[in-house]
C-alpha cells in the first residue's frame, strides 16, 4: 500500500508502566494518529520493481559490480552471490519438466508468483547446483501450503525455517545426513536458496517484514539417516512410499543446546530427552495461547545410536513420540512465574484465562482453572499429542539429541517431482 502512514509508539509496551504508556501516547503517538487521519496523502513513488515479478533487468559488469547491483536492491542476504546469468538459469531449468513461467505458487505476504525461472535464479544466487532444482520447487510448494503458515515467519520470535529431505535423492545428490550435516555438502547452499526465495519471492526482508528481534541464522537443511535408523523414515510416517523422495518444510525458534542421552536403559534415554523438551518447549508453549493450538511443532533430532538404544526397548517411533508427549511436563509454579515475568501481556495472562481459550483442548488444560492453587501439579509441555516428531540423523558414533520448537508452523511434506530424464541427467 504505497503512502500507508503509521503512528508509532516510541518504547516497549510490555515493559513500560501505565503512566509512561499514557505519557508516550499523549506526547507522540496520538498526535501522529490525528495527523495521519487529517492531513492530505502525499504523492508516493509507487512500487519498486522486484526481480520476483517475472521481469529481468539485463546488465553487464564485473563480479563485484553485479554483486553491488543486487546488494543495493536488497536482493541478497549480505553475502556474495553467484550472478544469475541466463545461461545458468537455463541449465537449472533442464532439471524440471515444468514450464519456465508456470506458476508453482503465490507466496505470501508478497503475493508474488514463484515460477521455475525465478526459483532457479534464486538457486543460482545461493550457490546451488542445477540438480538441486527439483528440491527447490518442492520446497516452494511446501512453504506455500496454508498448513505451513509462511506469513508467521515475520514474528519477532526469530523463527528460522528449515528443510528435511527423505528418500532416494539423498544418495543420488549426496545430501548430508551424518556428522556436521547442516554444514557439509550441498546442504548449506540449498538452505541458503530457501532463504533467498523467502526474501525475494515471499517478500520477507529482515528489519522490514521479518522482524526477528535478534535476527536469524541461515535456513538449514537436514537429511534423515534412513539406513542408520531402526525405524521407518519420516516421510513414510506421513503417507509417502519409502522410494519416493520428499522435502518437509519446518521451523524452529531455537538452535544450539544438546543433551547427551546415556546408558543402556531405553526409558532413561527417553526421559532425558523429555527434560530437554521441557527446557526448550514447555514454558514457551504455555506462555502464549497459540502454544496450546495445533499450530506448533516440536522436532527432536537424535543420533542413530540413541535411536537404536530406544528401539532395543521395544519402542516404535510412534511409541517413542507418544512417550515424549506424555512425560514432558511442566509445573503450574513454573508456568505462573513465566506468566508474571516472561509473558508479552505483562502478567495479565493467567492460568485461568489460558485454560478458557479455544486452544486449551487438552482435558488437563480445560480442567485446570483452579490449578493456580496447586503449584506442584504438572501439565503437558506440548498442547496436543502428535506435535512431536523424531528425526534420526547426525554422527553415528555420538549420543546426542536436540529439540527444535515453534508455535507458528506445522511440518509440511511435498513430493520431489523429478524430470522424466532424471537418471540420464544425474549420470
Amino acid at each position: 500500500m504505497p503512502g500507508l502512514r503509521v503512528a508509532e509508539y516510541p518504547s516497549t509496551l510490555s515493559i513500560d508502566s501505565e503512566a509512561v504508556i499514557r505519557e508516550n501516547f499523549e506526547k507522540m503517538t496520538f498526535n501522529q494518529v490525528i495527523e495521519a487521519l487529517t492531513e492530505p496523502v502525499k504523492e508516493s513513488g509507487g512500487r519498486q520493481e522486484n526481480i520476483s515479478e517475472g521481469t529481468f533487468e539485463e546488465m553487464e559488469g564485473t563480479f563485484e559490480e553485479i554483486n553491488e547491483f543486487f546488494y543495493k536492491r536488497n536482493l541478497t542476504d549480505g553475502l556474495p552471490i553467484i550472478p544469475p546469468t541466463i545461461e545458468r538459469v537455463e541449465e537449472f531449468l533442464r532439471y524440471t519438466d515444468r514450464s519456465p513461467h508456470e506458476e508453482i505458487a503465490i507466496l505470501l505476504p508478497g503475493n508474488l508468483r514463484a515460477t521455475p525461472s525465478i526459483i532457479a535464479a534464486n538457486g543460482v544466487m545461493a550457490g546451488c547446483r542445477p540438480e538441486h532444482m527439483p528440491i527447490l520447487i518442492a520446497a516452494v510448494e511446501a512453504i506455500a501450503d496454508p498448513d505451513y503458515d509462511l506469513e508467521q515467519i515475520g514474528t519477532t520470535y526469530g523463527l528460522n525455517p528449515f528443510l528435511l529431505i527423505n528418500g532416494p535423492i539423498i544418495k543420488q545428490l549426496g545430501i548430508e545426513h551424518g556428522v556436521g550435516l547442516i554444514s557439509r555438502g550441498p546442504n548449506p547452499a540449498i538452505g541458503r536458496a530457501l532463504g533467498m526465495i523467502i526474501r525475494n519471492i515471499a517478500g520477507f526482508r529482515p528489519g522490514e517484514q521479518r522482524m526477528g528481534t535478534f535476527g536469524y541464522i541461515l535456513p538449514f537443511v537436514l537429511a534423515e539417516d534412513e539406513e542408520g535408523s531402526p525405524w521407518g523414515p519420516f516421510h513414510v510416517g506421513r503417507g509417502f512410499d519409502r522410494n519416493t523422495s520428499t522435502v518437509t518444510a519446518g521451523g524452529t525458534v531455537n538452535w544450539g543446546g544438546q543433551v547427551f542421552p546415556s546408558g543402556t536403559d531405553p526409558e532413561g534415554l527417553l526421559k532425558i530427552i523429555c527434560r530437554e523438551i521441557v527446557r526448550n518447549v514447555g514454558l514457551r508453549t504455555q506462555s502464549l495461547p497459540m502454544g496450546l493450538t495445533k499450530m506448533a511443532m516440536c522436532t527432536v533430532i537424535i543420533n542413530p545410536s540413541v535411536a537404536q538404544g530406544i528401539a532395543r526397548g521395544g519402542y516404535s517411533k510412534k511409541d517413542a513420540e507418544q512417550y515424549l508427549f506424555e512425560n514432558s511436563r511442566v509445573t503450574i509454579r513454573e508456568i505462573s512465574f513465566e506468566f508474571k515475568y516472561g509473558n508479552p501481556l505483562g502478567g495479565s495472562q493467567t492460568i485461568r484465562s489460558l485454560a478458557a481459550t479455544e486452544g486449551a483442548s487438552l482435558k488437563e488444560w480445560k480442567e485446570c482453572a483452579d490449578l493456580e492453587d496447586q503449584p506442584d501439579v504438572t501439565v503437558p509441555a506440548m498442547g496436543y499429542p502428535g506435535l512431536t516428531h523424531i528425526v534420526v540423523c547426525g554422527d553415528r558414533v555420538r549420543n546426542k539429541a536436540m529439540v527444535f520448537y515453534t508455535c507458528y508452523n506445522r511440518p509440511t511434506t511435498k513430493e520431489i517431482k523429478l524430470p522424466a530424464n532424471w537418471g540420464k541427467l544425474i549420470r
